[in-house]
């Protein structure tokens, strides 16, 4: 069993996707028309996808996650090449944070595209 996608609202998914296929080496699966008039963009890999929709404004700040029930707190995204993969979240004016190196994998966080915090692994 695997989780195959996560939808997440953001202002505009065709940015939030250019950005999330530079850092993660991502395409884009699928876009077009959704729910309610909105706009959705599917992009991943082709096992696992985000997909990011956009409803018609307007839309309400995001607030804390973390003590919200339901709230995504953040986005786990396993990378072969740690390193590498900061130093492409770092170039694109992210500010990687929270390194950590315990069972099982080595890992940091950012906060990304539209505020969504991205936790980086990579289980060597």
């Amino acid at each position: 069993m695997q989780i195959e996608h996560v939808n997440i609202t953001v202002p505009d998914p065709k940015a939030s996707a250019a950005k999330l296929c530079e850092l993660f080496g991502w395409h884009i699966r699928w876009q077009g028309d959704a729910l309610n008039g909105g706009f959705t963009v599917h992009v991943g890999d082709e096992d696992s996808y985000l997909a990011l929709y956009a409803p018609i404004p307007p839309l309400e700040p995001r607030g804390v996650t973390y003590g919200r029930v339901g709230g995504l707190n953040h986005v786990g995204v396993v990378v072969d090449d740690l390193r590498g993969t900061e130093a492409k979240v770092k170039a694109a004016g992210y500010t990687p944070h929270n390194h950590a190196n315990y069972e099982p994998g080595e890992r940091f966080y950012f906060d990304g595209p539209d505020g969504i915090e991205f936790e980086v692994v990579h289980y060597g």
